[in-house]
């Protein structure tokens, strides 16, 4: 964890199923009058030709990104909430001051370093003086290994990571694991594609970034150190995997036993990495990129002592930058958010404040968070409607012909072994271990890493505790875990325009429905479907069920691959598969759950809205997003879900879309029926 980056059934069942109804006080939805921004609509076009266009063209035409963001929509609206909100419990935290050890204290007094510029300023690089100086006394190789060791402990990036992780074919224990690392560019494409002009220009920025980090720092010989660090990222770039290389579970898991690492990996010292990382005990260590590995051992034998100990001191002063005084703070905005994401102006203090009080602190908040905006009606409702769309999905799989009948079986024996989380864990997170000082931020932000890096060593050796969350409430945001056969949903995601009680329920599912649908279908994409029901990674499917998968999911990648958000630059059909999967799945399921909830009564019309029409409808309206076109271009190269203003893209493979709206061959958006994706 990085200090920049801290903490990111049955037929029975069927018959059970209840469609939620409108407010019963008569109050109306949060959006429009059934949960719908109709205004927002640009109905002068065809639905068939740009169905974004035609759900969202006005909204869009109106939408300013604020200056302080790299894109805007539905979840940066949500998430702005989420941060005002917690930014009120937090004050209020450091108003009352509460009791020295108590969570109240630590809450407002981590805010207060952070908002204390005086103090920051008057500090200067003080604070990290003592990690640059034992990176200035490393003597040798084995002593470079071992402050490898050290980064991952106190969070700082280096080009091997080390950590600890369920064991993915033993999901009751945990285990360490290394893998690759240590660039400060967003990924390897930054450093070796020499075509496009865009990274070209982030190179040349990013160089000059390192000289002034250096500068700043009181370093000599700027120019020349920062080349020498840069030459040094984009060798490290070379070994790499790529992001379609990481996605591959199987080929990530490579555990090692401990006296043969130092044959299978040359090149490092890996008792003094081990040692330094408080991991020299284990006894096996999962190698997750092994040939970036062993090119990393490769590079610290070849490449001078003295510029692995620049670009060291360069990562302790990058990655501290947000914590030091203001010229480092308007530096690291300058190349990360300005030049990589397009932001015009950094955000106001008290935001970044607020976010990095809920990384260190995130649950002491969540409690507060939960008892101040999620209320148990609010809980019970969600869970009929994951409940609902399990169901849904359980026929679907009992329904589903390309699939071996066994294999069959034991997918719905996978489903109904799910464990679903709603709102916030049942127990939270023990902070008293942790100690927070008004006067010292980045001690604070080195205590925080170093807390959580103890409190994940600590596991070793225990029963994995599936109870815990990796997402705070106040997260808009949701997840699924193969490894725990768990889907996730923080508070904050259910509430308008994914989720609202007074909303029409078509609306609902397809808004939250279909986001729920994505997260359990994402243990049956072409990852997910890689771990059983007791979240090991096995092979339970036949061959004959992976060959007619593959064909299926092949389509998924050339549709997606065909999408040119850019200029010359396309959606990585590979890199996206398990989203866009998870999408076509997850709507497909809510959709299923919605028409099961009516139990066979037509669904009424509304506003001279059909009941189909307004599924799709909340599903548009949830992906209404707009972006710069820097962070579109980096999401393009880093992020494995499609950019969100083409995920409504999706309706073109959904039959019942076409009957709602009277799409037409020759429109756009029409496919023929034979060429709609079909999976799940």
């Amino acid at each position: 964890m990085s200090r920049s980056m801290l903490l990111r059934a049955s037929a029975l069942a069927l018959l059970a199923l209840s469609a939620p109804t409108f407010a019963a006080d008569g109050t109306k939805p949060e959006i429009g009058s059934f949960g719908f921004d109709v205004d927002g609509m640009d109905r002068s076009v065809k639905p068939g030709d740009d169905f974004v266009a035609y759900t969202a063209g006005n909204y869009l035409k109106t939408l300013e990104i604020p200056a302080d963001k790299t894109s805007y929509g539905m979840f940066t609206k949500l998430r702005d909430l989420s941060q005002e909100r917690t930014r009120t419990i937090i004050e209020k935290a450091a108003a009352s001051g509460g009791a020295p050890g108590s969570e109240a204290q630590k809450v407002g007094d981590f805010y207060a370093s952070f908002m204390d510029e005086a103090a920051i300023e008057a500090k200067g690089i003080a604070p990290i003086k003592p990690e640059l100086a034992a990176i200035a006394a490393i003597a040798d190789k084995t002593q470079l290994a071992a402050t490898f060791g050290r980064f991952s402990r106190i969070g700082v990036p280096s080009p091997i990571g080390v950590g600890v992780t369920p064991d993915r074919k033993n999901p009751d224990q945990y285990q360490v694991a290394a893998g690759q690392g240590g660039l400060g560019l967003p990924d390897r494409d930054y450093y070796l594609d020499m075509a496009n002009p865009k990274f070209a220009e982030a190179r040349t920025k990013y160089q000059a970034y390192i000289a002034t980090a250096l500068r700043l720092a009181g370093f000599d010989n700027v120019e020349a150190r920062a080349k020498g660090i840069f030459d040094l990222e984009t060798k490290i770039a070379g070994t790499h995997w790529t992001r379609v290389e990481r996605r591959q579970a199987e080929k990530t898991y490579n555990p090692v036993a401990r006296p043969e690492l130092g044959k299978a990996y040359q090149g490092i010292d890996w008792s003094a990495l081990l040692g330094a990382a408080g991991l020299d005990g284990q006894s096996v260590i999962n190698m997750s990129t092994p040939s970036a590995l062993q090119g990393t051992g490769k590079l610290v034998q070849s490449e001078p002592l003295a510029v692995w100990k620049d670009y060291l001191a360069f990562q302790l002063i990058r990655d501290s930058a947000p914590f030091l005084p203001k010229a480092f703070v308007d530096a690291d905005f300058d190349l990360y958010a300005k030049t990589l994401g397009g932001q015009p102006e950094q955000q106001p203090r008290w935001k970044r404040g607020t976010d990095r009080t809920t990384e260190v602190l995130g649950e002491a908040l969540g409690k507060l968070y939960v008892a101040e905006y999620f209320p148990p009606d609010a809980k019970a409702k969600a869970d009929e409607l994951v409940k609902n769309i399990i169901a849904a999905m359980d026929t679907r799989l009992a329904n589903l012909a390309w699939m071996d009948p066994a294999t069959r079986q034991a997918a719905r024996a996978k489903l109904a072994a799910f464990t679903p989380k709603i709102g916030y864990p049942d127990k939270w997170r023990d902070y008293s271990a942790l100690e927070i000082r008004r006067d010292d931020l980045l001690g604070n932000v080195a205590r925080a890493v170093e807390f959580e890096y103890a409190r994940q060593v600590a596991k070793l050796g225990k029963p994995v505790d599936r109870s815990e969350w990796f997402m705070t409430p106040m997260t808009v945001n949701a997840y699924a875990n193969p490894v725990w056969n768990e889907i996730v949903f923080p508070a904050a995601i259910l509430q308008a325009p994914f989720f609202d009680a007074k909303a029409d329920p078509a609306v609902n599912y397809g808004g939250i429905g279909a986001v729920i649908g994505h997260e359990i279908t994402h243990h049956f994409d072409d990852q997910g479907r890689k771990y059983d029901k007791n979240g090991k990674l096995a092979d339970w499917w036949t061959p004959q069920d992976v060959e007619r998968f593959k064909a299926m999911t092949d389509k998924v990648v050339a549709q997606y691959g065909a999408y040119e958000p850019l200029p010359g630059k396309k959606i990585n059909g590979e890199l996206t598969l398990g989203e866009n999967m998870a999408d076509l799945a997850g709507i497909n399921i809510a959709h299923d759950a919605w028409k099961l909830s009516l139990k066979g009564t037509p669904a009424r019309t509304i506003d001279g809205w059909t009941g189909e029409q307004r599924f799709f409808l909340g599903f548009s309206q949830v992906w209404r997003q707009k972006y710069r076109d820097a962070i579109l271009l980096q999401q393009l190269v880093t992020d494995p879900h499609s950019p969100g203003s083409f995920r409504p893209y999706v309706v073109r493979n959904i039959d019942g879309w076409y009957t709602a709206f009277d799409v037409k061959p020759g429109e756009k958006f029409y496919l023929a029926p034979a060429d709609r994706l079909k999976v799940w």
